[in-house]
Parts: structure tokens; sequence; C-alpha cells
């Protein structure tokens, strides 16, 4: 669990602050930290489809600013989170299959997206981010009801 945390904190940390003080950019680093360290497993795939999400749209944004450079960092981003998610698959389950069957299908997408630098690619791949994001916060709430 441990060496999952700081994998999320490697992932998910290396966003920049571009606006602000220095004092700023450290307490909401060191609150994002934090807020990593001390979230239960649900919580941290939560944090990670949100975050894939958010580098997505930060990629079609540059994309459409032409910041070539912008979008393929971001899009990467997006692959190490796919990356990250394919690597905790318990395969003794049988629907671990499904998911790494969707997960694979995403990377390849992304790298299509990053190739091309296709933000309709990248709304395709958003579309089914949110969609397991959505599935994922309602399993988090019925785990919740059901204790």
């Amino acid at each position: 669990m441990l060496i999952f945390k700081l994998g999320m904190l490697n992932v998910l940390s290396k966003t920049t602050y571009e606006e602000g003080n220095m004092s700023y950019n450290n307490a909401a680093l060191a609150y994002q930290n934090n807020k990593i360290m001390t979230a239960t497993p649900a919580e941290l795939t939560l944090m990670l489809y949100d975050g894939a999400i958010k580098f997505s749209n930060i990629a079609i944004s540059a994309i459409e600013a032409k910041d070539v450079q912008k979008a393929n960092v971001n899009i990467i981003k997006v692959e190490k989170i796919i990356i990250e998610f394919r690597s905790t698959l318990n395969f003794k389950y049988p629907v671990a299959k499904d998911f790494d069957n969707v997960y694979n299908y995403l990377y390849d997408r992304l790298v299509e997206a990053n190739i091309k630098k296709d933000k309709d690619i990248l709304e395709e791949v958003i579309k089914h981010l949110r969609e397991m994001r959505d599935t994922w916060k309602e399993v988090i709430r019925l785990g919740k009801v059901g204790k």
C-alpha cells in the first residue's frame, strides 16, 4: 500500500502551480501529499480517475492553444495513471480481465491522441474515464452505506 501511495504522489504531485507564490505552492503540495498518504485505497482510485480526467482536459486545452509540449506532457500523465490502474488489477477475479481490456483500449487511444494531437480522441477517453469514475464513486458510497 505504501508503494502505491508513493506512486500516487509521483503521478499526481507533478502538477505545477503556474500561479501564486512559493509559500502557497508549498502549502498546496503539503495538503495534497497529506491527502494522498491518509486516503483509503478506494479514495486513491477515485483520485487517480479525477487526475486522469483533469490532465486530459488540460491536454485538450493545450491542443486548442497549439501548445504541443503541454499536450504531450499531460497525455503522458494520463497514460501513467492508466498504467497504474493496470498494475493494480487482481487477476484472480474474472472482472479484472475486462478492466484490463478497457485500460488497454484507453491507453492505445491516448497514444493515438498524442501522436495526432487529436482532441476528439481525448474527449472519448474522458467520457470513458468519467463513467468509470462515477461508477467507482457509487461503489464507495454503497460501501459506506453497508457499514
